[in-house]
């Protein structure tokens, strides 16, 4: 929102500086981005009037003037510009002087001089010498009653400053500056002078028809009939000045006037050529498969889901957005429908960006714009249009106004101790009384409860914190102590079972993984390709098309980075995520940190794609794969060992994949992409993904202090043959139940697969599996016998168990 200084202080002037007010209005909520002067800053710059033009005796092209500038004394200035004349006013810069900044950025100055042998006391300037913001390079051409002799700077009011706020959406009301007027008269007492006009005397009762439609799309339609108007009058000076500070181009005098009012009052309007109307107008929801060229040339389709303006034979304009190229009007334009209305905020909302554009007219109407005032409104509008493009032949007829659907208001309560509770101020209700008064907000007041009803320009208040804000504002946040907060404080030791999620993090870098942070929200085939999830909780108002459900599996994101990166020409990738998944689950309530329905865990997930190491001259290179991963998790996981047991996954290769077990329980997966989605997302090689609970990551059991054995130990291997299809796992569970139930069994104290055999001497569906036995008594030094006795228990259950058979 951008507006004149002076603008303002026409309707309410409080004895503060610029930057007072400004530092007032940022305070109040009302951020303040820019405060810029209008020009910059000159000097001795009047106005004067040609007394006398001739020509320079010794230049075809050049003029010598004399000019009255109201000392007394005329003045002699030399000049190229063309078409001076008696009593002709002009700006003159009066030597020395000083004007602004040319190209090379240094001020230019004015001294006496000679031009052709003739001396020349000061320069003509027009809009390009004093760098106005008005384009064209010509003089201005002065009213006649331009006072001679004023200074330019304040006949032309450039001392005026231009200030840009930043307005939150919830303050639609400060989209103008009576609006902005307002919240300075609340918060400085001083009186407000709201603009005025007379009411127009109504010579005609011409009347065009008008039928509302749809009251959920317009609560009220205000609307009259000007006929035999100038649309060729000029737009006066003093509201071109206010329109081009407030960041508005000149169009002509009726468009013009209706942009100024929506400035000044906050209130869009739209006017309609009468002669390109046919019949009368509807206010009616689109139906798909209309189409309508706007003001800026596009042309729309028009569905159901946007409101419209149309006469009998098509449609006229976007309803609360822009009008239609069929009915604007022009500098030919003599009849004139205005039209003023109340449309419902949700029935505009969004619109606009539909088509990729927005409006002044649709940023205030999706926000709310006061119902009460459209009569009003359409009357401060006419007597503008009557004074300025009005004729003799003028014919003016009754305001038509409409009113099906406007708000109901109800009122809003707000307790005294509860506003000063949250504001932490001591607070009384005279005063919160007055803040309410400053600010026109009705109420009553019954035992320290203040019943507020909204006025008809405010959208903002509907719950008692809303009020508890306006009184917070009025009473000025920098005259809120600054209190530290209160609390107990208790230190709280974390469990030593369990580390931290950045301990994780680091342990994740160390392996040589980076980090890397995506969005909760993704597209809704990853959902299926990645987690096979066919119904995934949909957001209500996607960021953008393609990222439109939330996440169960964080697989879908690290492939996305893969080939993020794989485009840019890394072909190593190594990257991890730690981040919610979000899941249904019926058994879920509502509390602190859960949504009903929605179970939220937390995954630890990685991808590991290329070699699996950086290219050196020590190690071959060679692709990373399945058990490169698994021994990355193992390392995390470590002491506790998971188990690997083969399974299938919707995102991994049927043959290559595996879940993760932990005490008993399916904690993720493990496993190589599959094949489909390799060529679907263009990785031409194998990618290695696993996905683990975090929480089962962060757990991590005590040291236990053991004694080191003074007695030496032993290994003894162990080969079995088994068919194929018999995991290595089965055996390693075998020879562990075997040594736990044998007496001897506490010497042994590791069990590990260490070569696997297939080929010359076995069956085609036979392997061998070579197992190495670590063995120490922490007691005795250990006995062959005893030895012998472990190593056959663990022969014997592979046999029984598995169908094992020795191999020597």
């Amino acid at each position: 929102m951008q507006f004149s200084e002076n603008w303002l202080r026409t309707m309410v002037d409080p004895k503060m500086t610029s930057d007072e007010l400004a530092h007032l209005l940022t305070m109040s909520g009302l951020e303040v981005e820019e405060v810029e002067a209008v020009a910059p800053p000159f000097s001795n710059v009047v106005v004067a009037e040609v007394r006398e033009v001739a020509k320079h005796p010794n230049a075809d092209r050049l003029t010598l003037l004399q000019l009255d500038i109201g000392t007394g004394t005329l003045l002699k200035v030399v000049t190229g510009a063309p078409n001076m004349r008696q009593g002709l006013k002009v700006v003159v810069a009066v030597a020395p002087a000083v004007l602004p900044p040319g190209a090379d950025g240094k001020p230019y100055e004015i001294k006496v001089g000679e031009l052709r042998g003739v001396e020349s006391q000061g320069m003509l300037c027009g809009a390009k010498e004093l760098r106005l913001p008005e384009e064209g390079s010509t003089l201005p051409s002065l009213p006649d009653d331009a006072p001679v002799g004023q200074n330019f700077r304040d006949y032309y009011a450039l001392n005026d400053l231009k200030f840009t706020i930043k307005l939150t959406p919830n303050k639609a009301d400060c989209l103008s500056v009576l609006g902005v007027a307002r919240e300075v008269s609340a918060l400085t007492g001083v009186a407000l002078h709201a603009p005025q006009s007379r009411k127009v005397a109504v010579n005609s009762d011409e009347v065009l028809p008008v039928t509302i439609a749809a009251p959920d799309l317009c609560g009220r339609f205000s609307g009259r009939v000007i006929r035999h108007l100038n649309a060729k009058a000029a737009t006066p000076d003093w509201m071109k000045q206010r329109l081009e500070r407030s960041g508005q181009r000149s169009v002509s005098a009726l468009v013009d006037i209706s942009n100024y009012v929506m400035l000044e009052l906050g209130r869009p309007t739209h006017v309609f050529d009468l002669a390109k109307i046919h019949g009368g107008l509807t206010v009616r929801w689109g139906k798909s498969g209309e189409t309508l060229k706007l003001l800026n040339g596009n042309t729309v389709n028009i569905d159901e889901w946007v409101g419209v303006i149309a006469d009998d034979k098509e449609i006229e304009s976007l309803a609360g957005i822009m009008g239609g190229d069929a009915t604007a009007v022009s500098l030919d334009t003599e009849s004139i429908y205005l039209e003023a209305a109340f449309w419902w905020p949700n029935a505009i909302q969004g619109r606009a960006r539909k088509y990729n554009f927005s409006t002044d007219a649709a940023h205030r109407f999706e926000r709310g714009v006061d119902y009460a005032t459209t009569v009003e409104h359409i009357e401060r509008i006419t007597s503008l249009l009557i004074e300025i493009c009005g004729t003799p032949a003028t014919k003016v007829g009754p305001v038509d106004d409409q009113i099906v659907n406007i708000p109901q208001r109800e009122p809003v309560k707000m307790r005294t101790a509860r506003a000063q509770k949250v504001i932490g101020v001591a607070l009384d209700d005279k005063l919160v009384a007055d803040i309410f008064t400053r600010l026109a907000l009705p109420f009553t007041l019954e035992e320290g409860v203040f019943s507020v009803t909204s006025p008809s320009y405010r959208f903002d208040i509907e719950i008692e914190e809303d009020l508890i804000e306006e009184v917070a504002r009025v009473y000025g946040f920098e005259n809120i102590p600054t209190v530290a907060p209160v609390a107990a404080n208790t230190m709280i030791l974390a469990p030593e079972n369990t580390r931290s999620l950045f301990a994780v993090r680091h342990q994740l870098a160390d392996l040589g993984f980076q980090e890397v942070v995506n969005m909760s929200f993704v597209e809704a085939a990853w959902e299926q390709d990645f987690g096979g999830n066919a119904d995934p909780i949909k957001l209500q108002n996607p960021i953008a098309s393609q990222m439109s459900v939330m996440r169960s599996t964080l697989v879908g994101s690290l492939v996305a980075n893969v080939r993020y990166n794989l485009n840019r020409k890394t072909n190593r990738v190594r990257v991890f995520e730690v981040g919610a998944v979000y899941q249904r689950d019926d058994s879920v309530a509502d509390g602190p940190l859960t949504v009903a329905g929605y179970r939220q865990p937390k995954r630890v997930a990685a991808i590991a794609y290329g070699s699996v190491a950086d290219e050196q001259w020590g190690q071959d290179s060679r692709a990373v794969d399945f058990f490169d991963l698994k021994a990355d998790l193992e390392h995390l996981f470590a002491p506790l060992q998971p188990r690997f047991v083969k399974a299938e996954h919707p995102a991994l290769h049927p043959g290559r994949s595996a879940h993760v077990v932990l005490d008993g329980k399916v904690i993720g997966f493990i496993g190589e992409l599959h094949p489909r989605w390799l060529q679907k997302y263009e990785l031409p090689n194998a990618a290695v993904v696993f996905e683990v609970d975090a929480v089962a990551l962060q757990q991590r059991p005590v040291p236990e202090y053991v004694e080191i054995s003074k007695f030496p130990g032993a290994t003894r291997d162990l080969a079995v043959v088994v068919k194929q299809a018999v995991p290595a796992q089965d055996l390693l569970d075998a020879f562990n139940a075997a040594v736990q139930a044998s007496p001897q069994g506490k010497i042994v104290q590791a069990i590990v697969l260490f070569d696997e055999y297939r080929g010359k001497g076995l069956e085609s569906d036979e392997k061998s599996l070579a197992f190495r036995f670590s063995l120490q008594d922490t007691q005795n030094t250990l006995q062959d016998d005893v030895v012998e006795a472990v190593m056959s228990a663990a022969g014997d259950a592979a046999k029984q168990k598995h169908g094992a058979r020795l191999r020597t």
